[in-house]
């Protein structure tokens, strides 16, 4: 499950934020009744406290006005964008992954051949540090136990990585820049890799203090999608 927001020279994360930031306390933004924000900015302040609250406290302690507090908004304000608790995390969830798709295919739509977008599809799944707040609401939401609807949705965001990457593995191949895998194979592969490097970086692993996930993963994924005869 993917996390992190990135551009072709950098990375940042709307799925993170920089670890020096992370550690700090948060500060809590006055609530101005008379001044509370409306329509797809609340929603979007609203989820963006949730998010951060959520890896923060995780769900057990989570409690709404925990969320308005983060925001600057009223606790009913916030009731009326989630409605109730239960549904929160995978509205959260699903507002995120979206979030984060929107400025993929932004800077996928700017990268000038498949090698590219591969390069940029590893940067946005793996986390950016430790305390990555995207990747920890996704660790929160898939420990919760799911009704059927809940699975759906959990199974959709899933495989809307895996759809992804297989685009850009069709297009390298028809391209011939890369090599004619099994596209729904080596897909499965390559995101349970990129998965357990998520994990290891989340989990704080010190074979990744001075070597780069990233560049590790990108090289593994090359190596294997090199056309036969290329160096």
């Amino acid at each position: 499950m993917a996390t992190s927001e990135t551009g072709p020279d950098r990375r940042t994360s709307p799925r993170g934020v920089e670890a020096a930031a992370a550690s700090r306390p948060r500060a809590r933004v006055p609530i101005d009744r008379k001044r509370q924000p409306s329509g797809d900015d609340a929603r979007e302040r609203a989820m963006r406290a949730a998010v951060s609250v959520i890896a923060e406290k995780g769900t057990a302690a989570l409690r709404m006005s925990d969320i308005a507090a983060r925001a600057g908004m009223s606790t009913g304000h916030i009731l009326y964008h989630f409605g109730k608790k239960d549904r929160l995390l995978l509205e959260v969830l699903a507002w995120s992954q979206t979030d984060l798709w929107t400025r993929f295919q932004q800077a996928a739509d700017q990268a000038a051949s498949p090698a590219e977008k591969l390069d940029l599809f590893v940067r946005f799944y793996l986390p950016t540090h430790q305390g990555d707040e995207r990747y920890a609401l996704w660790t929160q939401v898939l420990a919760q136990r799911h009704d059927e609807a809940g699975r759906r949705i959990l199974t959709e965001l899933l495989d809307g990585w895996d759809e992804r990457l297989e685009a850009i593995l069709r297009e390298g191949r028809d391209l011939g820049h890369f090599a004619d895998v099994d596209l729904s194979e080596f897909t499965v592969r390559a995101v349970a890799m990129l998965s357990g490097l998520s994990e290891d970086v989340m989990f704080g692993r010190s074979r990744w203090q001075h070597t780069s996930p990233h560049a590790f993963a990108l090289s593994a994924l090359e190596r294997e999608l090199r056309p036969a005869g290329q160096g």
